[in-house]
């Protein structure tokens, strides 16, 4: 099993290998690298697709330690370092986006571009924080109970063969991990007013029915990335577009990746 050693933790991830352009995938709250599947199906002919589990997640070995998504930035760099890479596209869905925008604010000299999916740049929208808040502590302390599970399902993929599959995971999993996480989430910082440090080469991609972050959202991310030529917008999809509707995004995204300067 891959694993490397990063910052105390032992990061879990997948590799295509290859010779290609290396691009490396983050995925979102409550997913892990398995997300990713239909982007390195599409992508692994010419690229090099690295997926990885963040701290509390997948099959990563998190210590239970308090962190922050500078620390999922930190994790991200310390993997391009173990896999010898000096620069990769850097992507990420949702808190996975989070993530990619700090790796690209510590380190853009090692960011060749970024792919940012159904996220954003700033907090969480003060009348979600309750609700997301109630929402971890339920999962915490009783566990994803259908209910609960099929709620959080029909925010992030609204699919009901993909619902079923990843509420399954969900409930397997030890439901004390989400507490850190969850903290991380809810406590991270705005880095909007910082967007203009970010000049690399942006993909923006959002689902048009994501109730989890918005289209206006999405559209100021894209608006404060001068790499950026604007929201490509995924029709009909929710949270986890490139997952429910990788027919829409893998298109543009092949044509960004390929574009790109060498």
């Amino acid at each position: 099993m891959p694993v490397a050693e990063v910052n105390g933790q032992r990061i879990f991830y997948t590799d295509s290998g290859g010779a290609g352009p290396a691009v490396l995938f983050a995925h979102g709250f409550l997913m892990d690298h398995e997300m990713f599947t239909p982007q390195i199906e599409a992508l692994s002919g010419g690229f090099r697709v690295i997926a990885w589990d963040a701290r509390g997640f997948g099959d990563t070995d998190f210590d239970g330690k308090s962190f922050d998504y500078w620390d999922n930035a930190r994790d991200c760099l310390g993997l391009l370092d173990s896999l010898g890479l000096d620069r990769a596209v850097i992507g990420g869905m949702s808190q996975g986006g989070f993530c990619s925008l700090r790796v690209a604010l510590l380190a853009p000299e090692r960011v060749r571009a970024l792919v940012l999916i159904d996220t954003q740049a700033g907090v969480e929208e003060p009348d979600k924080v309750e609700l997301y808040g109630d929402m971890i502590d339920a999962w915490v302390n009783v566990g994803p109970g259908e209910e609960l599970a099929r709620i959080i399902a029909g925010i992030i993929l609204d699919d009901p063969v993909l619902d079923e599959i990843w509420i399954a995971k969900w409930q397997a999993r030890d439901r004390t991990l989400l507490a850190e996480p969850g903290r991380c989430l809810l406590g991270r910082e705005d880095v909007t007013d910082r967007l203009a440090e970010i000049t690399c080469p942006a993909l923006v991609v959002h689902g048009t029915e994501d109730g989890a972050i918005s289209m206006e959202l999405a559209q100021t991310l894209a608006a404060g990335l001068s790499g950026c030529a604007g929201v490509v917008p995924i029709s009909g999809a929710a949270h986890a577009s490139n997952l429910s509707h990788p027919d829409q995004v893998n298109p543009p995204l092949l044509e960004f990746l390929r574009g790109l300067p060498a």
